[in-house]
C-alpha cells in the first residue's frame, strides 16, 4: 500500500482489505470502476476512502483534483465516514494538508422550517445581511477546517441563527469529500440542482456508492410517481387558491391582469374538463382489472396521455397544437402553481398540481421506451396509477459514462457482474471483485433446512415444522434470536403461533409492524440490550424490512438468526414487465435470476449480515428453506460453512451444540 497509506484510516490492514484498495487504486486510476462484494467486517469504508484519496491526489486523468461524493442511505453511515475521515487526518503528519470533509443532507431535515412555496427557510430571520454574510463563513471555515456529522452542523448553525444546509452547500464544492444521499447524484432534478449550487463538477468527481445493492430501485423509485382520480379534484382546490393568491396581487399592484393569473385560469378550464373523462377512465380500467386473474393491470403511457389530450382539446384557442404539445403546455402550467404549506400536512412534499405535472413529465420523456411501464391497481381505498422505471442504466449509464470514476460497494453486491449489467456501469473499464470475509468461519455456521420451504405450492404443509424449527432455535439460544420471515402475512402466521400459545422460556417476544416509525424502531433495538442478560428476546420481523436490513446490531446482540423461506417477489404487472424487459434484453434465464432470484437470495444475504459486525463476535444462522440447497440458488450465494438440519429436533441440537463450545 505503498503511497496509499497516508490515506489510510487505520495502523493495520486486513488481507481483503488491501485487496480491495489496491483494486480501487488501479480501477480509479484508469478513470474506472470496481464493483466491490465485501462482507462485513473487511473494512471497506476505510478501503473505499483510501482508494479515492489516492486517486483524486494523484491521477493522471485530469490535473484538477477531483472531487470525492459518497453516497449513502443510512445517517448511520454518514458518521462513519466523517470518524474514519477524522482517523486519516490523525494519522496525516504536520505539515501535511488535511482531508477536507461536508456531510449534507436534504434542507428539511436540516433546516427548522421551509416554506414550500418560496423554497426559502427562516434559520436566519431578524439577521441582517453583513452578519448574515460573515456567519455563514464562520460555520464554512468550521466545516472545512475540521470533519463533523451533520448534526454537529444542524446544532451549529441554530444556535448561531444561521442556515446549516446553505452554508453547508457553501463548504461542499471546497471539501475534499462530499457525503449525501444518492438523490444527489441519481435523480435529475436534484443533481441539477443540487451539485452547480455547490460548485461540484460531475466530471470531475469520484463516485462512492455504499450499500450499493440498494441503487437499482433507488434508480427506480426516482421516476416513480402515483396518481388517483381524486387528485385531478384535488388539483382544483390548489388552482384556486393559487389563482385567488394572484388574483389580490395584481388587484394590490393595479397593474391589470397578469400573464401568470391568464396562464392559471386556463390551467382551471383544463382540469375542469379533465374530471368526467378521468373518472370515466378510471372506472373503465378498475373493471378491466376486475375481469383479469391479477391485482394489477400495466397500461400503455400513450392511452394515459391520450386521455389527457383528447379531454382538453378545444378547451383553449391554442392554433394548430399537437396531442403532445398541448399535454406538455399544461404540465409547464401545473408546475407554475404553489401554494401555501397546510400547518397539518405532514411534511407532504408536492401539491397535487406538481403531481400531476410530474407524472406526465415522466410519461412524456419514456411514453416510446419499453423501459417504463404504467401500472393500475385499486387494492387501497382508492384507484391508483403508478409509474414505473424498469431499466435502471437508463439513469445509471449516462452518470457513470460522466463522472470520472466510481467504487460500488456492499457486503450483499452479488454478483458483482449482474449490479454492472443492470445499472449501466461501462463493462470495458470496470472490474467486478468478491473479497472474502477475514472472520473465522466457525463463528458464523448456517444450518439449512431440507424439510421445510415457503414455496406457495407447499408452503401450508411446511408451516407447523417450520414453527417446531423456530422453537427449536428459540428454546436453545443463550440470548436474542432474530426471526425474519418472507412477508408481514407469513410473519402474523409464525408469531402468532408464540403469542396465542404463550412462552415459558424467559425469553421476551416483540414483532415488527408495517410503516414503524424510527422511534419505535429504535425502541425495539434497546429492548435487545436491555433483556439480553435477562433471559434475551425473540424478535420477529420480515426480509428487506426495517429490521433485517439498515440496523446496526453491534457488540454481538444477536445470538441467533433464523430466516424463513425466500422472499420472492409476487406476481404482478410490474413483475412480468421487469421479466418481458430483461429477457428482451438479456434472455429468459438472466431475466429470471435479475429480477426474482438474486434479489430475494440477496434480501436473505442482508439478513445474514446483521449478527456479526466484528471478528470476535459469534452467532448461528438458520436458513429454513430447502430451495437453498439447489444448485441454482446456491449459486447465487458466496460461499459459507452450510450444515444441512433434516427435523426441528437436529436444529435443537446444532444450537444446544454451538453455545457449549
Amino acid at each position: 500500500m505503498t503511497g496509499v497509506g497516508l490515506f489510510f484510516a487505520h495502523e493495520n490492514s486486513r488481507s481483503s482489505q488491501r485487496e480491495m484498495i489496491s483494486d480501487g487504486v488501479r480501477a480509479l486510476t484508469d478513470g474506472g470502476f470496481l464493483l466491490a462484494a465485501a462482507p462485513t467486517g473487511i473494512g471497506k469504508t476505510a478501503a473505499a476512502l483510501a482508494s479515492a484519496l489516492h486517486s483524486s491526489f494523484d491521477n493522471h486523468i485530469s490535473s484538477e483534483r477531483a472531487n470525492i461524493i459518497f453516497m449513502t442511505g443510512r445517517q448511520s453511515q454518514h458518521k462513519i465516514v466523517v470518524d474514519t475521515v477524522r482517523k486519516i487526518n490523525s494519522r496525516i503528519p504536520d505539515g501535511v494538508p488535511k482531508i477536507s470533509l461536508v456531510d449534507i443532507i436534504g434542507r428539511e431535515g436540516m433546516c427548522d422550517h421551509v416554506d414550500r412555496m418560496t423554497g426559502k427557510c427562516d434559520c436566519e430571520d431578524g439577521i441582517v445581511e453583513d452578519s448574515r454574510k460573515s456567519r455563514r463563513a464562520d460555520l464554512r471555515k468550521r466545516l472545512l477546517e475540521q470533519p463533523q456529522h451533520v448534526d454537529w452542523t444542524i446544532k451549529y448553525g441554530r444556535a448561531r441563527k444561521i442556515c446549516p444546509w446553505a452554508s453547508a452547500r457553501l463548504a461542499a464544492g471546497h471539501a475534499d469529500i462530499v457525503v449525501c444521499d444518492y438523490n444527489h447524484v441519481f435523480v435529475e432534478n436534484v443533481r441539477e440542482s443540487s451539485l452547480p449550487a455547490m460548485g461540484i463538477d460531475l466530471e470531475n468527481s469520484i463516485l462512492i456508492v455504499d450499500e450499493a445493492h440498494n441503487l437499482p430501485d433507488r434508480i427506480r423509485s426516482g421516476l416513480e410517481r402515483r396518481i388517483t382520480d381524486q387528485v385531478f379534484k384535488r388539483a382544483l382546490d390548489n388552482i384556486a387558491e393559487y389563482k385567488g393568491n394572484l388574483e389580490r396581487r395584481d388587484e394590490s399592484l393595479d397593474t391589470g391582469e397578469s400573464n401568470e393569473l391568464l396562464r392559471a385560469r386556463d390551467l382551471e378550464k383544463q382540469i375542469i374538463a379533465l374530471q368526467g373523462p378521468m373518472t370515466e377512465w378510471f372506472e373503465m380500467l378498475k373493471s378491466e382489472n376486475n375481469n383479469s386473474r391479477g391485482d394489477d393491470l400495466r397500461i400503455s403511457s400513450s392511452d394515459f396521455l391520450d386521455v389527457i389530450s383528447k379531454s382538453t382539446q378545444g378547451v383553449l384557442d391554442e392554433g394548430e397544437s399537437t396531442e403532445i404539445s398541448r399535454v406538455s403546455d399544461m404540465m409547464d402550467r401545473l408546475f407554475c402553481v404553489v401554494i401555501d404549506e397546510e400547518e397539518d400536512s405532514e411534511g407532504e412534499e408536492q401539491n397535487d398540481c406538481t403531481r400531476i405535472a410530474e407524472i406526465l413529465e415522466i410519461c412524456i420523456r419514456y411514453r416510446d421506451s419499453p423501459a417504463f411501464a404504467l401500472v393500475f391497481d385499486h387494492s387501497l381505498e382508492q384507484p391508483r396509477i403508478t409509474s414505473h422505471l424498469l431499466d435502471p442504466s437508463l439513469v445509471g449509464k449516462e452518470i457513470f459514462e460522466r463522472c470520472r470514476g466510481a467504487i460500488l460497494m456492499s457486503g450483499t453486491l452479488f454478483p458483482p457482474e449482474m449490479y454492472s449489467e443492470v445499472l449501466g456501469v461501462p463493462s470495458e473499464n470496470s472490474s467486478c471483485r468478491i473479497y472474502s470475509s477475514d472472520f473465522p468461519i466457525a463463528n458464523r455456521p448456517v444450518l439449512i433446512a431440507n424439510d421445510v420451504t415457503s414455496k406457495f405450492s407447499e408452503r401450508e404443509t411446511s408451516m407447523s415444522l417450520i414453527g417446531e424449527h423456530v422453537r427449536a432455535v428459540i428454546e436453545n439460544t443463550k440470548g436474542n434470536v432474530a426471526i425474519f420471515a418472507p412477508s408481514y402475512s407469513m410473519l402474523e402466521r409464525v408469531h402468532s403461533d408464540f403469542e396465542n400459545l404463550g412462552w415459558s422460556s424467559g425469553k421476551r417476544i416483540i414483532k415488527e409492524e408495517q410503516r414503524m416509525s424510527k422511534k419505535r424502531v429504535e425502541e425495539m433495538i434497546s429492548t435487545l440490550y436491555e433483556q439480553k442478560e435477562m433471559g434475551g428476546v425473540a424478535i420477529f420481523g420480515v426480509l428487506n424490512g426495517k429490521l433485517s436490513e439498515g440496523v446496526d446490531y453491534s457488540d454481538n446482540i444477536l445470538d441467533a438468526l433464523v430466516c424463513i423461506g425466500l422472499p420472492m417477489p409476487p406476481p404482478s404487472a410490474k413483475q412480468d414487465a421487469l421479466m418481458d424487459y430483461f429477457t428482451h434484453k438479456f434472455d429468459r434465464n438472466r431475466a429470471w435470476k435479475y429480477v426474482s432470484l438474486q434479489p430475494a437470495v440477496n434480501s436473505v444475504l442482508q439478513a445474514l449480515g446483521r449478527p456479526i459486525r466484528k471478528k470476535e463476535d459469534r452467532a448461528i444462522i438458520v436458513l429454513l428453506e430447502k430451495r437453498m440447497l439447489e444448485r441454482r440458488v446456491s449459486d447465487c450465494m458466496p460461499k459459507m460453512m452450510k450444515i444441512q438440519t433434516s427435523k426441528p429436533s437436529r436444529t435443537a441440537e446444532r444450537v444446544r451444540t454451538f453455545f457449549e463450545i
